[in-house]
């Protein structure tokens, strides 16, 4: 049997490797129905914490929910730097914001009429946009000087996760100062009145470990059932495994449109945008500096020609889409095709 390696491996390899299919399949199957459980504890959680906080449920979905799907993304990338693979902690950051705002916010798009507050989104979302083009003029503006030896600096990881602390607090500031915003009273209106503020902490800490934990249970069995039938592993890196990273931020979404509180899903897209520059990139490039170049791939730069010029078009079209929404209060469904198109074409 081909042995795989996944890059987010947060579960031992060796509890998975030697088992019999028939037992890969039902573990996956167990894994998936605990995933979906789990997802539905968490999105509970955190609507009604954004309750009992009196904050929107974008702002929820924007900070603490998008710290808990990405502190895998950032645990992974983080341990790849110091093992001496850090240009895979720099492709994980930027390949999550392609498949958080192509994939997850494509899909969601195309599920249902997302919400759309003009004022925080608008603010939330230059904080993406921003971010994202701050990572890629760094990126080129680093290699015009350096060449294929450029690299993301510890001084830029600590600069990132300086900023990472400013967007917190502002994400938190703007949403008290914004509550009076049309449709603001309807969203924070209590979801359980019954419960406080630390079961809501609990249950949002309770689902975001069986999400992680069981989600990546599902991949890895899923990973070598494929590879045990044959599929090359070129191909299970850009399907299984670029899903697997961002499973947490796709079940959540859906579970979070399906049970009513789609704001969760449009902040954490956006949140998690943000958190995969300044957080799990900026904590790996503090960690130790982070290459531009691979040195094995066919074309070395490979990462300036396609991740990159991909975040920056997919952002710029997720910045023209909440232009588009502010004055009507929601996004249109035809919205994610273009995204999902464009993710589907980046694969």
């Amino acid at each position: 049997m081909t042995d795989v390696s996944l890059l987010a491996s947060l579960l031992p390899e060796a509890w998975f490797l030697g088992r019999a299919t028939w037992l890969l399949i039902l573990i996956g199957v167990v894994s998936l129905v605990i995933l979906l459980k789990g997802a539905d504890v968490l999105v509970d959680g955190a609507a009604g914490m954004a309750s009992r906080m009196g904050l929107p449920k974008v702002v929820i979905g924007a900070t603490i929910l998008s710290l808990g799907t990405t502190s895998p993304e950032a645990a992974v990338s983080v341990l790849a730097a110091l093992q001496g693979e850090a240009g895979l902690a720099l492709g994980n950051g930027v390949g999550s914001i392609i498949a958080d705002t192509g994939l997850i916010f494509g899909a969601g798009l195309m599920l249902t009429r997302l919400p759309a507050d003009r004022l925080l989104l608008n603010r939330q979302g230059w904080a993406q946009f921003g971010s994202a083009m701050l990572l890629a003029g760094l990126c080129y503006g680093v290699y015009a000087f350096h060449g294929q030896s450029a690299e993301i600096g510890r001084v830029i990881g600590f600069v990132f996760l300086l900023l990472l602390a400013a967007y917190l607090y502002l994400s938190v500031r703007w949403a008290r100062g914004s509550k009076a915003s049309p449709g603001m009273a309807e969203e924070v209106e209590a979801l359980d009145t019954d419960r406080p503020t630390w079961r809501s902490g609990l249950l949002v800490l309770a689902g975001l470990v069986v999400v992680i934990f069981s989600g990546e249970a599902f991949v890895q069995c899923a990973t070598l059932t494929a590879v045990r039938v044959g599929i090359p592993e070129s191909v299970l890196a850009s399907t299984l495994v670029a899903l697997g990273t961002s499973l947490p931020e796709l079940v959540t979404g859906v579970t979070a449109i399906r049970r009513g509180h789609a704001e969760l899903l449009v902040g954490n897209v956006i949140g998690a945008d943000v958190l995969n520059v300044l957080f799990v990139i900026g904590l790996s490039a503090a960690a130790a500096p982070l290459p531009l170049a691979d040195p094995q791939a066919s074309f070395p730069m490979i990462f300036l020609l396609v991740p990159v010029p991909t975040m920056v078009l997919m952002l710029l079209l997720m910045r023209l889409y909440i232009g588009m929404a502010a004055g009507r209060g929601h996004f249109e469904r035809w919205m994610g095709l273009p995204l999902l198109g464009l993710y589907g074409v980046y694969l």
